[in-house]
Protein backbone atom coordinates (compact mmCIF):
# COMPACT_ATOMS: atom_id res chain seq x y z
CA UNK A 1 0.00 0.00 0.00
CA UNK A 2 2.82 1.87 0.54
CA UNK A 3 4.27 1.96 -2.72
CA UNK A 4 0.66 2.68 -4.36
CA UNK A 5 0.77 5.77 -2.10
CA UNK A 6 4.07 6.59 -3.42
CA UNK A 7 2.87 6.33 -6.76
CA UNK A 8 -0.47 8.77 -6.21
CA UNK A 9 2.07 11.40 -4.89
CA UNK A 10 4.44 10.83 -7.58
CA UNK A 11 1.53 11.21 -10.42
CA UNK A 12 0.29 14.74 -8.91
CA UNK A 13 3.41 16.02 -9.22
CA UNK A 14 3.08 18.90 -11.69
CA UNK A 15 5.93 17.13 -13.78
CA UNK A 16 4.24 13.98 -14.09
CA UNK A 17 1.43 16.31 -15.50
CA UNK A 18 3.17 17.94 -17.68
CA UNK A 19 4.38 14.56 -18.94
CA UNK A 20 0.51 13.35 -19.54
CA UNK A 21 -0.40 16.98 -21.10
CA UNK A 22 2.51 16.30 -23.48
CA UNK A 23 1.35 12.40 -23.79
CA UNK A 24 -1.92 13.95 -24.70
CA UNK A 25 -1.49 16.50 -27.14
CA UNK A 26 0.70 13.91 -29.25
CA UNK A 27 -1.62 10.73 -29.04
CA UNK A 28 -5.16 13.01 -29.78
CA UNK A 29 -3.06 14.54 -32.56
CA UNK A 30 -2.27 10.71 -34.30
CA UNK A 31 -5.95 10.20 -33.62
CA UNK A 32 -6.89 12.97 -35.64
CA UNK A 33 -4.60 12.63 -38.37
CA UNK A 34 -5.25 8.99 -38.67
CA UNK A 35 -8.91 9.17 -38.67
CA UNK A 36 -9.03 12.19 -41.45
CA UNK A 37 -5.99 11.51 -43.56
CA UNK A 38 -5.23 7.95 -43.83
CA UNK A 39 -8.39 5.80 -43.13
CA UNK A 40 -10.42 5.93 -46.18
CA UNK A 41 -14.16 6.87 -45.68
CA UNK A 42 -16.75 3.96 -44.77
CA UNK A 43 -18.27 2.34 -47.50
CA UNK A 44 -21.83 2.68 -46.57
CA UNK A 45 -21.54 5.81 -43.65
CA UNK A 46 -19.19 7.96 -45.87
CA UNK A 47 -17.19 10.31 -43.62
CA UNK A 48 -19.37 10.64 -40.89
CA UNK A 49 -18.61 7.35 -39.94
CA UNK A 50 -14.79 9.37 -38.38
CA UNK A 51 -16.63 10.21 -35.63
CA UNK A 52 -16.54 7.10 -34.41
CA UNK A 53 -12.58 7.13 -33.67
CA UNK A 54 -13.60 9.56 -30.53
CA UNK A 55 -17.32 8.43 -30.18
CA UNK A 56 -16.21 4.73 -28.96
CA UNK A 57 -13.18 6.07 -26.99
CA UNK A 58 -15.06 8.42 -25.25
CA UNK A 59 -17.43 5.56 -24.32
CA UNK A 60 -14.62 3.00 -23.20
CA UNK A 61 -13.36 5.67 -20.85
CA UNK A 62 -16.73 6.42 -19.44
CA UNK A 63 -17.03 2.84 -18.51
CA UNK A 64 -13.21 2.83 -16.70
CA UNK A 65 -14.09 6.09 -14.77
CA UNK A 66 -17.17 4.66 -13.47
CA UNK A 67 -14.78 1.10 -12.89
CA UNK A 68 -11.96 3.25 -11.02
CA UNK A 69 -15.40 4.62 -8.98
CA UNK A 70 -16.78 0.88 -8.30
CA UNK A 71 -13.08 -0.29 -7.58
CA UNK A 72 -12.48 2.69 -4.73
CA UNK A 73 -15.89 2.44 -3.50
CA UNK A 74 -15.19 -0.95 -2.41
CA UNK A 75 -12.16 0.09 -0.91
CA UNK A 76 -13.34 2.95 0.83
CA UNK A 77 -16.19 1.13 2.35
CA UNK A 78 -13.52 -1.91 3.45
CA UNK A 79 -10.49 0.41 4.82
CA UNK A 80 -12.34 3.90 5.88
CA UNK A 81 -9.03 6.02 3.90
CA UNK A 82 -9.95 8.95 2.76
CA UNK A 83 -7.53 9.02 0.04
CA UNK A 84 -9.93 6.08 -1.88
CA UNK A 85 -13.37 8.59 -1.79
CA UNK A 86 -10.98 10.94 -2.97
CA UNK A 87 -10.31 8.94 -5.95
CA UNK A 88 -13.84 7.69 -6.56
CA UNK A 89 -15.02 11.30 -7.23
CA UNK A 90 -11.92 12.34 -9.19
CA UNK A 91 -13.22 9.73 -11.11
CA UNK A 92 -16.76 10.32 -11.25
CA UNK A 93 -16.29 13.83 -12.23
CA UNK A 94 -14.48 12.66 -15.14
CA UNK A 95 -16.55 9.79 -15.81
CA UNK A 96 -19.33 12.12 -16.25
CA UNK A 97 -17.53 14.16 -18.51
CA UNK A 98 -16.24 11.55 -21.10
CA UNK A 99 -20.58 10.15 -20.57
CA UNK A 100 -22.13 13.48 -21.50
CA UNK A 101 -19.08 13.64 -24.78
CA UNK A 102 -20.31 9.97 -25.34
CA UNK A 103 -23.96 11.19 -25.92
CA UNK A 104 -23.57 14.38 -27.42
CA UNK A 105 -20.90 12.80 -29.79
CA UNK A 106 -23.72 9.96 -30.60
CA UNK A 107 -26.28 12.59 -31.97
CA UNK A 108 -23.78 14.17 -33.79
CA UNK A 109 -23.73 11.06 -35.83
CA UNK A 110 -27.04 9.36 -35.24
CA UNK A 111 -28.46 12.83 -37.24
CA UNK A 112 -27.47 11.99 -40.99
CA UNK A 113 -27.69 8.07 -39.88
CA UNK A 114 -30.60 7.70 -38.48
CA UNK A 115 -32.21 10.84 -39.22
CA UNK A 116 -32.91 12.01 -35.33
CA UNK A 117 -30.73 13.67 -32.97
CA UNK A 118 -32.47 11.54 -30.59
CA UNK A 119 -34.30 8.10 -29.92
CA UNK A 120 -35.30 5.91 -27.14
CA UNK A 121 -33.08 3.59 -28.08
CA UNK A 122 -31.87 0.76 -24.86
CA UNK A 123 -28.36 2.11 -25.64
CA UNK A 124 -28.57 5.73 -25.49
CA UNK A 125 -31.51 5.13 -23.11
CA UNK A 126 -29.12 2.92 -20.51
CA UNK A 127 -26.35 5.40 -21.26
CA UNK A 128 -28.56 8.79 -20.33
CA UNK A 129 -29.44 6.71 -16.75
CA UNK A 130 -26.00 5.87 -16.35
CA UNK A 131 -25.51 9.62 -16.67
CA UNK A 132 -28.01 10.49 -14.43
CA UNK A 133 -26.60 8.23 -11.97
CA UNK A 134 -23.21 9.25 -11.66
CA UNK A 135 -24.37 13.06 -11.62
CA UNK A 136 -26.42 12.11 -8.68
CA UNK A 137 -23.39 10.80 -6.74
CA UNK A 138 -21.91 14.08 -7.37
CA UNK A 139 -25.28 15.90 -5.92
CA UNK A 140 -25.12 13.39 -3.25
CA UNK A 141 -21.42 14.94 -1.88
CA UNK A 142 -23.05 18.62 -1.58
CA UNK A 143 -26.01 17.37 0.52
CA UNK A 144 -24.27 15.11 3.57
CA UNK A 145 -23.32 16.98 6.54
CA UNK A 146 -20.34 15.51 7.37
CA UNK A 147 -17.30 14.36 5.20
CA UNK A 148 -17.22 11.07 6.40
CA UNK A 149 -21.32 10.59 5.86
CA UNK A 150 -20.48 11.99 2.72
CA UNK A 151 -17.75 9.41 1.88
CA UNK A 152 -20.27 6.45 2.56
CA UNK A 153 -23.05 7.40 1.19
CA UNK A 154 -21.47 8.43 -2.22
CA UNK A 155 -19.42 4.71 -2.34
CA UNK A 156 -22.46 2.85 -1.48
CA UNK A 157 -24.06 4.79 -4.75
CA UNK A 158 -20.52 4.10 -6.80
CA UNK A 159 -20.66 0.46 -6.06
CA UNK A 160 -24.30 -0.28 -6.89
CA UNK A 161 -24.26 2.77 -9.96
CA UNK A 162 -21.90 0.50 -11.75
CA UNK A 163 -24.32 -2.34 -12.55
CA UNK A 164 -25.48 -0.29 -15.40
CA UNK A 165 -22.24 -0.54 -17.00
CA UNK A 166 -22.55 -4.06 -18.23
CA UNK A 167 -26.38 -3.38 -19.06
CA UNK A 168 -25.49 -0.50 -20.87
CA UNK A 169 -22.70 -2.90 -23.03
CA UNK A 170 -25.14 -5.44 -23.75
CA UNK A 171 -28.40 -3.76 -24.25
CA UNK A 172 -28.05 -4.10 -28.08
CA UNK A 173 -28.28 -7.81 -26.99
CA UNK A 174 -30.52 -8.41 -25.17
CA UNK A 175 -32.81 -5.35 -26.59
CA UNK A 176 -33.46 -4.51 -30.83
CA UNK A 177 -31.55 -1.56 -31.17
CA UNK A 178 -30.52 0.82 -33.88
CA UNK A 179 -26.64 0.30 -32.74
CA UNK A 180 -24.95 -2.26 -33.99
CA UNK A 181 -23.68 -4.95 -32.03
CA UNK A 182 -20.01 -4.94 -30.99
CA UNK A 183 -17.48 -5.13 -33.29
CA UNK A 184 -13.91 -4.69 -31.01
CA UNK A 185 -15.31 -6.23 -27.21
CA UNK A 186 -16.79 -9.41 -28.36
CA UNK A 187 -16.26 -12.97 -28.55
CA UNK A 188 -14.05 -13.66 -31.60
CA UNK A 189 -11.85 -11.83 -33.61
CA UNK A 190 -12.79 -7.79 -33.88
CA UNK A 191 -14.69 -7.32 -37.32
CA UNK A 192 -13.16 -4.17 -39.01
CA UNK A 193 -10.67 -3.09 -40.87
CA UNK A 194 -7.68 -3.20 -39.82
CA UNK A 195 -6.63 0.19 -40.38
CA UNK A 196 -9.66 1.20 -38.50
CA UNK A 197 -9.56 -0.65 -35.62
CA UNK A 198 -6.05 0.62 -35.58
CA UNK A 199 -7.10 4.21 -35.47
CA UNK A 200 -9.38 3.29 -32.93
CA UNK A 201 -6.83 1.87 -30.70
CA UNK A 202 -5.16 4.78 -30.96
CA UNK A 203 -7.81 6.57 -30.29
CA UNK A 204 -8.37 4.88 -27.08
CA UNK A 205 -5.03 5.20 -26.09
CA UNK A 206 -5.53 8.80 -26.43
CA UNK A 207 -8.42 9.32 -24.33
CA UNK A 208 -7.10 7.09 -21.38
CA UNK A 209 -3.73 9.43 -21.32
CA UNK A 210 -6.69 12.44 -21.22
CA UNK A 211 -8.13 10.26 -18.47
CA UNK A 212 -4.44 9.76 -16.86
CA UNK A 213 -3.95 13.89 -17.05
CA UNK A 214 -7.39 14.62 -16.08
CA UNK A 215 -6.76 11.88 -12.69
CA UNK A 216 -3.38 13.76 -11.78
CA UNK A 217 -4.25 16.82 -11.88
CA UNK A 218 -8.05 16.29 -10.22
CA UNK A 219 -5.88 14.26 -7.00
CA UNK A 220 -3.57 17.15 -6.83
CA UNK A 221 -6.43 19.67 -6.21
CA UNK A 222 -8.42 16.94 -3.74
CA UNK A 223 -5.85 16.62 -1.55
CA UNK A 224 -4.72 20.54 -1.20
CA UNK A 225 -9.04 20.98 -0.27
CA UNK A 226 -8.36 18.26 2.20
CA UNK A 227 -5.45 19.79 3.80
CA UNK A 228 -7.12 23.37 3.41
CA UNK A 229 -10.19 21.66 4.83
CA UNK A 230 -7.78 20.51 7.73
CA UNK A 231 -6.54 23.39 8.39
CA UNK A 232 -9.62 25.20 9.01
CA UNK A 233 -10.83 22.49 11.48
CA UNK A 234 -8.00 22.67 13.59
CA UNK A 235 -7.99 26.71 13.30
CA UNK A 236 -9.41 28.47 16.56
CA UNK A 237 -12.95 30.59 16.40
CA UNK A 238 -13.13 33.84 17.36
CA UNK A 239 -14.53 33.52 20.16
CA UNK A 240 -12.80 30.97 21.35
CA UNK A 241 -9.72 32.68 20.74
CA UNK A 242 -11.15 35.88 23.23
CA UNK A 243 -11.84 34.07 25.74
CA UNK A 244 -7.93 32.54 25.79
CA UNK A 245 -7.30 35.69 25.93
CA UNK A 246 -9.93 36.91 28.63
CA UNK A 247 -8.12 37.68 32.49
CA UNK A 248 -8.23 35.07 34.76
CA UNK A 249 -10.14 35.58 37.76
CA UNK A 250 -9.21 34.39 41.33
CA UNK A 251 -11.78 33.08 43.42
CA UNK A 252 -9.42 33.79 46.18
CA UNK A 253 -8.59 37.19 45.60
CA UNK A 254 -8.59 40.11 48.06
CA UNK A 255 -8.38 37.33 51.17
CA UNK A 256 -5.58 38.64 53.91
Amino acid sequence: MKTFDRLLVTVGTPRAQRLFGGAALVTLGGTAVMALAVVPPDAEQGDVQRLMYVHVPAAWLAFLSFGVVFAASIAYLRTGQIRWDRMAVASAEIGVLFCSLTLFLGSLWGRPVWGTWWTWDPRLTTTVVLLLIYLGYLSVRRVADSPSRRAHWSAVIGVIGFLDVPIVHMSVVWWRSLHQEATVVRPGAPTMDPSMLATLLLGAVAFSVVYGYLMAVRMRVGRLEDSAAGSLMRRPTPRAGLVAAAPRVDGGEGRG
